[in-house]
């Protein structure tokens, strides 16, 4: 299963997001959305999403993506919110979810900086923060990540970059 993770997009879709959504057999979402233009496109495409809304999302995108997801692929279990933090700095709910579920993969957004990092204090969970996909806010390059998931297995996984001044 080909997976593409992205977030904070904040209402920008373009052809190079979607070239890698078409690439994908599912997409994660890890919120601040701002409209649901990329959930339309993405979906258009006939790709399937899961996703969590952020802190700037309006009703529009709460009706269709919760706060917090847990869910299963492929053997894994894998938490996503937005607003997440990053291994050693959780926020007190995250910690607790984290330790309740205990999770394989933790993603989440927010703070625009990629980061894939292992967290040995919860069982090696594998975090990832994809960056931001959008225009708006203080990263350079806008950044995604894909990789492939198989029964217990992950591998193949890229840094998806777009120059932020550059509008294809």
């Amino acid at each position: 299963m080909k997976i593409l993770v992205v977030s904070d997009n904040h209402g920008w879709v373009d052809d190079g997001i979607l070239y890698h959504a078409a690439w994908a057999d599912e997409i994660w979402h890890a919120g601040d959305w701002l409209n649901t233009k990329m959930h339309d496109a993405i979906t258009g495409l006939g790709k399937p999403i899961i996703g969590v809304h952020g802190n700037i999302d309006g009703m529009d995108v709460k009706v269709e993506y919760p706060e917090l997801q847990l869910f299963d692929r492929e053997g894994f279990r894998i938490f996503m919110t937005h607003i997440g933090g990053k291994p050693g700095r959780y926020p007190t709910q995250v910690k607790d979810i984290l330790q309740k579920t205990q999770p394989d993969i933790y993603v989440c957004g927010h703070s625009h900086m990629l980061q894939v990092q292992r967290d040995p204090k919860f069982n090696n969970l594998l975090f990832l923060n994809p960056g931001a996909c959008g225009l708006h806010g203080f990263h350079k390059v806008r950044t995604a990540l894909r990789f492939q998931i198989e029964p217990q297995k992950i591998h193949s996984m890229e840094v998806v970059e777009w120059p932020k001044n550059i509008i294809k």
